[in-house]
């Protein structure tokens, strides 16, 4: 159990040190995953970015992920059934959202280069792992020199995924719980992280050391 996501972002720190004076970008899925990955940055002395991926969720169901959109790929992991005109409607609909966050995040400065970088893809946890795969994907088109998958918490089930996966190099998670149901249940405290929340983190985080 963690205190909270700040919490969380120390003890992941901790793993992840032999990373630190490497060329390095940490990569937060936003925006839960922010609070934990600025606590790596600022340890680390890395930059932060964030991965602008949404999940693609069910149309009877829409928290449970059937696949996850970026500004310019879509990966679908459960479609069985689900009409092609849906599909292309949500994924019009969450561009549009990410669109919107890409200006907003992007204000006053741009994306990382991640070509021949070691980036440490970071969340608050995984639960099913389509949006953090289809932001592994994402990164794997950008040229990276190495790819890890860090988080708090996640079923044994999912991580197997990204240790299967040809493109990630290495997946840290610091607990494996058996009775697994949602990642807010390994948190004392968890809340909804706000867009204005997140940018300030971002903007921070990247801000002039003093």
């Amino acid at each position: 159990m963690f205190t909270d996501r700040i919490d969380a972002g120390m003890q992941l720190s901790e793993k992840l040190r032999s990373y630190a004076g490497e060329q390095t970008v940490i990569l937060a899925i936003p925006r839960g995953g922010l609070p934990v990955a600025s606590v790596v940055a600022k340890s680390l002395k890395a930059p932060l970015d964030v991965a602008l991926i949404k999940k693609l969720g069910h149309p009877h169901n829409r928290e449970y992920a059937i696949g996850a959109v970026s500004l310019n790929n879509v990966v679908l992991s459960d479609s069985l059934g689900i009409s092609e005109a849906y599909i292309k409607d949500e994924t019009e609909r969450i561009r549009g959202l990410l669109k919107k966050r890409y200006d907003q995040y992007y204000k006053n400065r741009s994306p990382q280069d991640l070509k021949g970088k070691t980036v440490i893809i970071i969340d608050d946890g995984i639960a099913t792992g389509n949006t953090l795969m289809a932001t592994v994907e994402l990164v794997g088109k950008q040229d990276p020199g190495k790819v890890i998958v860090a988080v708090p918490v996640a079923p044994k089930s999912s991580l197997r995924k990204f240790e299967a996966s040809p493109i990630v190099d290495e997946v840290i998670c610091l607990s494996t719980p058996f009775n697994f149901h949602a990642v807010g249940q390994f948190y004392q405290r968890f809340y909804q992280v706000s867009d204005e929340e997140a940018i300030a983190i971002l903007e921070s985080s990247n801000g002039p050391n003093p």
